[in-house]
């Protein structure tokens, strides 16, 4: 944006509609935190956010500001927040006409000769008007002389210089001194003017003043010359022979520029040569306007002035600075292509192509430069943001000139990548497996879930939960609980690995962002089977505390099968492992069981059978500790002694009763296998 604005504009003028001319709504500048930067770091300006107008802050002084520069503009920078943006502001100062011409001196005295040649000049001190353009000093005048006229010649740079000229000869003897008056008048509306007395002496004798060829000229040196190179050496004669024909040289010394190209420059008084004294700098001043006075030594003494303007050519000296405006960090990784991440400017105080600047970043960063307008750009985002890959990134800023050879500056900044939860929780496997023995206390840990969260923060907060799923008749909470913290899971009450061998224990786990994300496995949970149930006696039946009777021939071969006791554990393994054995009794018995099998069999050969035998069968499982179960068994001998041998080979006929327990036996085996087939064929279906 560029608007105008006089110099003598009163504080709270307005200067332009910013809202206008930016295309925004008035009513958004408050919420978009519209904030006003000066470049210069003075504050010349506000911006009324009710209105979306540019105010004048202070009275400006346009030649405070700019001196004597033909344009005058203060640069500002417009900051606006939602999205960031950034605007630059251009404000030419017009000049008024609020000056009015000045001479350095009220009163200048000069000097002629008697026997001056028409066409004699005397030149005179330049007057000063700070104001600009039309307004700076648009010609002079002289007060009437029959001697004298005026003439104004114009300086490389621009500014006029007046000179009295003798008209007609002079005759000191007639006049000695002239009074005259010269009249600065600007170029304003109206005019504004200065004077000055002018005094001219009238003088005897030498006659020629020096004159310097050419009277006017122009000299480009490097900046970066050694000091006490030479500039140049002046060219002046002067027509008088002895002193009044040697001439001297001294810098002549004016206001516009008060002595400043003295602190640079040497001027040798005898030779008129011009050398560097001091180190140049092109980028302090381009140019220096030099005026050297030769003075010969006649009585009076005469004097010629030479113009000299010295112009500096450019060298690329100095390097490129980055500014870092404004940066927006941390930047969520789910940024857009194209979010605004930071403003960057670049200065190079050099000219012409040292001073042409571009910036480079990394190729293999997700960032790109945009040139928003002259020497500021935009670093915007041109890839996707990923915090679990980099959590942020050095980004390097390299502005390299256009110079032979070029300067490089680096500037190194840290943009950091705010996380969003955008990783599910992950379980390190999907299926786990933990064993627990049977009549373990309510509490007891059973096992411990873990997952990770690559996110951060609160998007990285886990907690942990199990889900009652429809795989179990009864809700699993009734056996379970986990803690949500640690992912830790304990038992809700005592398990019976007769009633339950494997829970699939299903786990969730949830991150605590927003939308929280989860995932889930599941644990199988087997139960150790315990030695917790004794045998049971299913053959031969008989009521607790009595005896089965058994007859057998009384003549019994040994190897006679007696009778078989039968008996069954619910426990599973090694602790369903039964052992038959008779109790040792004081008397030796001819009986024998086997371990195996429970058979009971004639172990040596009977005499004749008169009494009772009894025989306490033990039964005992292979647990630790070992649990067992004991029947009672009465061997008598039969009435009749002609029993069927075929006895000896086998149990006595079964009845349908023990034939219906033998098939239950079966189908249960049968069952059990295949139940444990099927489990283990769907654990291996979800493994793979």
């Amino acid at each position: 944006l560029r608007y105008s604005v006089p110099e003598d504009r009163e504080p709270g003028s307005s200067v332009g509609d910013l809202a206008k001319d930016l295309g925004v709504d008035v009513r958004s500048l408050t919420t978009r935190n519209l904030r006003l930067v000066s470049e210069s770091g003075q504050q010349h300006f506000q911006v009324d956010l009710a209105a979306g107008v540019l105010l004048l802050d202070r009275r400006l002084d346009r030649e405070a500001l700019c001196g004597q520069s033909p344009t005058c503009s203060l640069h500002l920078q417009l900051v606006m927040e939602n999205p960031l943006q950034l605007h630059r502001v251009e404000v030419d100062v017009l000049d008024v006409n609020d000056n009015a011409p000045q001479f350095p001196k009220p009163e200048v005295v000069l000097e002629i000769t008697e026997v001056a040649n028409p066409g004699t000049r005397l030149p005179l001190e330049v007057a000063e008007d700070p104001d600009m353009g039309s307004n700076s000093i648009s010609t002079y005048e002289l007060s009437p002389s029959k001697h004298f006229a005026l003439s104004i010649s114009v300086r490389g740079d621009g500014v006029k210089m007046p000179e009295i000229v003798l008209e007609k000869a002079l005759d000191r003897e007639k006049v000695a001194v002239h009074h005259l008056t010269l009249t600065a008048l600007d170029g304003g509306n109206p005019s504004k003017s200065g004077t000055a007395r002018v005094t001219i002496h009238i003088l005897d004798a030498n006659d020629n003043p020096p004159v310097c060829d050419p009277p006017v000229s122009t000299v480009h040196l490097e900046e970066n010359v050694p000091v006490g190179t030479l500039v140049t050496k002046l060219n002046v004669t002067d027509l008088d022979e002895g002193p009044n024909g040697d001439v001297e040289y001294s810098f002549k010394i004016s206001n516009n520029a008060p002595g400043k190209f003295t602190k640079l420059f040497s001027l040798d008084p005898q030779t008129g040569e011009l050398r560097t004294k001091a180190p140049l700098d092109y980028e302090e001043s381009n140019a220096y306007e030099i005026a050297v006075r030769a003075r010969d030594k006649g009585s009076p003494a005469m004097e010629g002035h030479c113009h000299l303007r010295v112009e500096l050519i450019d060298i690329n000296d100095n390097s490129p600075e980055v500014v870092l405006t404004s940066l927006s960090s941390p930047v969520q990784e789910d940024a857009t292509l194209g979010t605004v991440i930071a403003l960057i400017g670049v200065k190079d105080s050099d000219s012409g192509d040292n001073g042409q600047v571009r910036l480079q970043i990394a190729k293999d960063l997700p960032f790109k430069l945009v040139s928003s307008f002259k020497e500021h750009f935009s670093l915007v985002t041109s890839g996707p943001l990923d915090r679990e890959k980099a959590s942020g990134y050095n980004i390097t800023v390299r502005a390299v000139d256009s110079g032979s050879p070029p300067r490089v500056t680096q500037k190194t900044f840290y943009l950091r990548i705010a996380d969003v939860n955008d990783n599910a929780p992950n379980f390190s496997s999907p299926f786990d497996a933990a064993h627990i023995q049977e009549n373990a206390l309510p509490g007891a840990s059973v096992f411990s879930v873990s997952a990770s969260d690559p996110d951060e923060g609160s998007n990285a907060k886990l907690s942990y939960s199990i889900l009652d799923s429809g795989i179990q008749d009864v809700p699993i909470s009734t056996y379970f609980r986990i803690d949500q913290d640690n992912g830790t899971i304990y038992t809700v009450r005592a398990l019976d690995y007769e009633q339950d061998k494997v829970f699939q224990v299903p786990v969730e786990v949830k991150d605590d962002g927003s939308p929280a994300l989860s995932s889930t496995t599941v644990v199988h949970v087997f139960v150790l089977d315990e030695n917790d149930n004794a045998p049971t006696i299913v053959y031969p039946t008989v009521p607790k505390g009595s005896a089965f009777h058994q007859t057998i021939p009384a003549l019994a071969e040994p190897g006679y099968l007696v009778t078989k006791v039968v008996a069954v554990d619910a426990d599973s393994g090694h602790n369903a492992w039964l052992s038959y054995q008779l109790q040792e009794t004081t008397e030796a018995l001819p009986f024998q069981v086997e371990r195996r099998s429970g058979e009971i069999r004639v172990a040596q050969a009977l005499r004749e059978m008169e009494d009772s035998h009894r025989l306490v069968v033990e039964v005992r499982d292979n647990g630790t500790p070992s649990l067992s179960a004991s029947v009672v068994i009465i061997i008598s001998p039969e009435e009749n002694s002609m029993q069927d041998f075929a006895k000896s080979l086998d149990l006595p006929k079964s009845s349908p009763k023990d034939t219906n327990l033998t098939l239950y036996l079966i189908v249960s085996l049968v069952s059990i296998s295949l139940v444990s087939c099927v489990m283990f064929a769907l654990m291996a279906a979800r493994c793979l």
